[in-house]
């Protein structure tokens, strides 16, 4: 007999004389001559109640069922008699798939805390608030595809070995085919000069925007920073987006354009997982997505967000001055207390952002924005791009970057340049906003931190 989900199983229409469901227990009730599973499939947040007679066969395969073990049932979906659920189903057979040692297994029907999780995150999932979650990624990441297929965007695969450095930062993971403690040159290598794991997409995605127009990748990208704060891991995805003919103001549509279709999305589409989060996560979660709906994001230059935080009633950690980059809590005072919504900050110092943003006519600020929103603040990067030559050789040898490593990026400064502009997403941050979760390692399925390689 083919198998039924859970969740259509709970959507049905009317009363089913042959069932099949699999799926694992969470919890068994037994009772004088009948037993009562809870199971679950993953297909939804919700069990669905299975109600079984006591035959020997029954019993003996009920002697076999604790939590986690995986059963298959055989029976009829029937009205139930208790509230809430619309339907249970009376199982006539029972198959045990996996037993579940209930001496060893870690996950019983109680709270557990968030770090005891991340200890058996391959187990994880199996708990209400996990499967929400994961389900909710895979919903997310297909919105982004939809998002940008619907605005007529190609999606591009951006290596993930890379010669170059985006951010200028030098974080990066080395990638080698040479023995560890080996002393033989680079040029023995495999790819015969330095490689590492990409911090970015964006400088190759920025040469098909300036043949293809509208294009955004979407992939894994990696940093070698020694970080343990709830927002930082080693791997993590980046929506990057870029346009050609565009400046910093279509930059800044397009983000906030994309983040307000991502949360409808979500809202529509996994209604009941996002109320899971808002019951038990995070209370202020519902307001704050309608917030995020409702109102158009505020815009500021970096300049005058410098003033507001040095005039706000506020200790912060860190000081404030201009021409630093701004913390996380100057981020978050910006949007949850001043403007009590997401904001945009732009026009940055040139000395704290990378070689590739465009420089300002005051020669000291780049077209550069980021987008903050609450509870996270920073959830997009962006910039119109420098498109004149003169200027960004100029900018390269600021930062002391070699041209023979860029020639290929610098070629499309000489080859039909043109004004473009793009940014990088989060999507763990994404996924973070509208779940409320507060630590990165939380909507990862298994975080990479450092001294962390378990799973």
């Amino acid at each position: 007999m083919k198998r039924t989900k859970i969740k259509d199983a709970l959507n049905a229409q009317a009363p089913a004389a042959d069932i099949c469901i699999k799926g694992w227990v969470r919890s068994k009730r037994d009772n004088k001559g009948f037993s009562f599973l809870a199971l679950n499939d993953g297909s939804c947040l919700a069990t669905i109640q299975v109600v079984v007679d006591h035959t020997p066969e029954i019993e003996a395969a009920l002697e076999r069922l604790g939590t986690g073990a995986s059963v298959a049932v055989y029976g009829e979906l029937v009205e139930s008699p208790g509230q809430g659920q619309q339907w249970e189903v009376r199982g006539k057979r029972l198959e045990v798939i996996g037993e579940a040692d209930q001496e060893t297994y870690p996950l019983q029907k109680k709270r557990h805390s968030d770090e005891f999780l991340r200890t058996i995150a391959h187990l994880r999932p199996r708990t209400n608030k996990f499967s929400a979650l994961f389900r909710m990624r895979s919903k997310l990441a297909q919105a982004v595809h939809k998002f940008f297929a619907d605005k007529g965007f190609f999606y591009i695969h951006t290596p993930i070995i890379t010669g170059s450095d985006c951010e200028g930062a030098g974080e990066m993971f080395r990638v080698t085919s040479l023995e560890a403690g080996s002393k033989e040159p680079v040029e023995n290598d495999f790819f015969g000069k330095p490689a590492n794991l990409t911090v970015s997409g964006q400088l190759s995605v920025e040469m098909f925007a300036l043949s293809l127009g509208d294009c955004y990748t979407f992939g894994p990208t990696f940093r070698a920073e020694n970080s343990n704060t709830p927002r930082h891991v080693a791997e993590f995805w980046m929506i990057e987006p870029e346009m050609a003919f565009a400046d910093l103001s279509d930059d800044m549509d397009l983000g906030e354009e994309m983040i307000k279709y991502l949360v409808a999305h979500m809202l529509d589409e996994c209604a009941e997982d996002v109320e899971l989060f808002a019951k038990w996560v995070d209370k202020g979660l519902m307001p704050s997505l309608e917030t995020i709906l409702k109102e158009p994001f505020k815009r500021l230059p970096y300049t005058e967000a410098i003033d507001i935080l040095r005039k706000a009633k506020k200790e912060f950690e860190y000081p404030v001055e201009w021409g630093i980059d701004l913390q996380t809590e100057h981020e978050r005072y910006l949007c949850e207390e001043k403007f009590k919504k997401p904001v945009y900050v732009y026009d940055y110092p040139k000395t704290i952002k990378p070689f590739y943003m465009r420089l300002n006519d005051d020669g000291t600020t780049v077209a550069a924005m980021d987008c903050l929103v609450p509870r996270i603040g920073e959830i997009i990067g962006g910039s119109q791009r420098e498109e004149r030559m003169d200027v960004l050789l100029a900018r390269m040898q600021e930062m002391s970057l070699k041209e023979e490593d860029y020639w290929w990026y610098l070629d499309s400064r000489r080859y039909g340049t043109a004004p473009h502009a793009g940014f990088g997403m989060g999507f763990e941050r994404m996924l973070m906003l509208v779940t409320g979760v507060s630590n990165i390692r939380d909507v990862m399925p298994f975080p990479r931190t450092p001294k962390s390689l378990d799973f």
